[in-house]
């Protein structure tokens, strides 16, 4: 039997397996392309850190304020803007009452002279056997006050004044000038140094005593008192007060004019 030729192309081509021939054609990589592990990659997305900006406005707010609070300050300094206050500086409230008047005393005193003093006032209070820098209290103040030397005119009695018939001539007998109480000065007073021991130290955290200088104040005024005394300001309010008799009684025609002081 003859074969076509169709059939001798048939019969020269390869038998196909039956089992590849139902998938298709897989091409593999080429030369140069990339090797990615991960099946289907996608495309990687970098965060980007917005933390930078945010700082650098910060500093930036920051540092024009400085620069506004200097030009402020340096125009304020030149006397551009005299009248501008500080903002930030320190207020201090009062919220004190009102003075109230107690009393109201009708003075006839004449204040013929006063006498202003310094005095150095050294305190110490320690134990015996016991070393100062364990238990010891020692201050050193620095004391100024003043005192004042008058006559009471209130206090003279009849027939203390005399007067001549032609009323030319006058005696007046007083009573002996006296001191006031002392003045201190805290203006002018201070502590020039304190010390105080260790225990001392600890009981001041546990307890505070307000009036621990008020015996210091009472020893100045009494040192200052005693070296008033002794400053002769008796004599001198005796002279200040007779010049200024003789003075008002010639102003109104009297041309003898005697001023005696009763004894102290």
């Amino acid at each position: 039997m003859a074969r076509s030729d169709d059939d001798k192309v048939l019969s020269s081509e390869e038998p196909k397996d039956p089992k590849t021939s139902e998938y298709p054609e897989i091409t593999g990589p080429q030369i140069g392309d990339t090797l990615d592990p991960r099946p289907n990659p996608e495309p990687v997305v970098v965060p980007v850190k917005q933390g930078g900006g945010a700082m650098r406005g910060l500093f930036w707010l920051v540092a024009t304020i400085g620069l506004v609070v200097a030009l402020v300050l340096g125009a304020k300094t030149v006397g551009l803007f005299p009248d501008l206050k500080n903002p930030f500086a320190q207020e201090q409230t009062d919220r004190s009452g009102p003075a109230l008047l107690k009393s109201v005393q009708d003075l006839s005193q004449f204040v013929a002279a006063e006498g202003n003093f310094e005095v150095i006032v050294d305190v110490q209070k320690d134990r015996k056997y016991i070393p100062d820098f364990l238990l010891n209290e020692r201050i050193l103040f620095v004391a100024a006050g003043s005192v004042e030397v008058y006559v009471d005119f209130a206090s003279i009695g009849q027939g203390a004044v005399k007067e001549s018939e032609d009323r030319r001539s006058a005696e007046i007998t007083l009573p002996a000038p006296q001191l006031r109480p002392v003045r201190i000065n805290n203006e002018r007073s201070y502590v020039y140094s304190e010390e105080r021991g260790v225990f001392n130290r600890i009981g001041d955290v546990f307890s505070s005593d307000p009036n621990r200088l008020q015996e210091v104040y009472r020893l100045a005024e009494q040192k200052i008192g005693d070296a008033a005394k002794d400053a002769g300001l008796g004599k001198r309010a005796e002279e200040n007060t007779r010049k200024m008799l003789q003075q008002f009684l010639a102003a109104l025609g009297y041309t003898s004019v005697t001023v005696n002081f009763q004894a102290s």
